[in-house]
């Protein structure tokens, strides 16, 4: 079957097998911030955006969103300038093995694009889906709300 994607504003268009998911055909073409943890939809890591929302990419299947645009984080940085969601985890030390980290990003990002001041509870709702086993929570709630303080320029950052 072909499909046709565009991933950070790349047109890609594959062929996929029918069962394919989403989190397969991404890695195949080079998204590998994009991981497989639980593969059972339940852990945040393969989260990326579909039409600027969080999905998890372990359980879509590819042939669902053909024509449609998906969003990794490849497609955050702008050239060597980090997105301000990953330097707040730089700088918060929210990630010590970073593996699901990317997922905490898009899940950030789709949080803040809905909600540029969000209170604590919001961001610990939004990446309630997110498992972590390094860090704990605190240090990713805080990165997120550093970052939404860097969009709406009430930081020097």
């Amino acid at each position: 079957m072909r499909i046709a994607l565009t991933v950070n504003g790349r047109l890609h268009e594959l062929d996929i097998e029918p069962g394919e998911y989403l989190l397969e055909v991404l890695r195949r073409i080079g998204y590998k911030s994009v991981r497989r943890s639980c593969g059972s939809a339940s852990c945040g890591t393969c989260t990326v955006l579909l039409n600027g929302k969080p999905i998890l990419s372990c359980s879509t299947f590819a042939a669902s969103i053909d024509g449609q645009n998906i969003e990794t984080v490849e497609g955050m940085a702008d050239g060597d300038k980090l997105h301000p969601i990953q330097e707040a985890i730089l700088e918060e030390g929210a990630a010590q093995c970073g593996y699901c980290i990317p997922g905490v990003v898009m899940t950030g990002e789709a949080l803040l694009r809905e909600n540029p001041d969000p209170t604590d509870e919001d961001i610990r709702l939004a990446l309630n889906g997110n498992l972590c086993r390094c860090t704990g929570y605190e240090p990713q709630n805080r990165a997120i709300k550093k970052a939404a303080e860097v969009r709406r320029g009430e930081t020097d950052e």
